[in-house]
């Protein structure tokens, strides 16, 4: 595949592994950060279409618990991205 470059710092391209159903649907259940580590899902809180103001780009927000912490994962066509924190 290949690599696709972009100009915004806040928006970080991640991994996402996922459970598919059956019916077609899916559930993330992890992502790996750009530096390699991989953080577990603990739930999906919420799942709706939106827009990202500070990384730019709509799609499926899906908002996560991650480590007791509340982050939103967005899938934009057919990949996935977060906000950086921090910037």
């Amino acid at each position: 595949m290949e690599e696709r470059r972009y100009c915004n710092p806040d928006k970080v391209y991640v991994s996402v592994k996922a459970v598919f159903y059956p019916d077609g649907g899916f559930k993330p259940t992890s992502l790996i950060w750009e530096d390699g580590r991989e953080y577990a899902i603990d739930r999906v809180i919420d799942i709706r279409r939106a827009a990202s103001l500070k990384a730019g780009g709509t799609g499926m927000r899906y908002t996560c618990r991650i480590e007791n912490k509340t982050v939103y994962l967005f899938l934009e066509e057919d990949r996935w991205f977060m906000e950086r924190r921090g910037s």
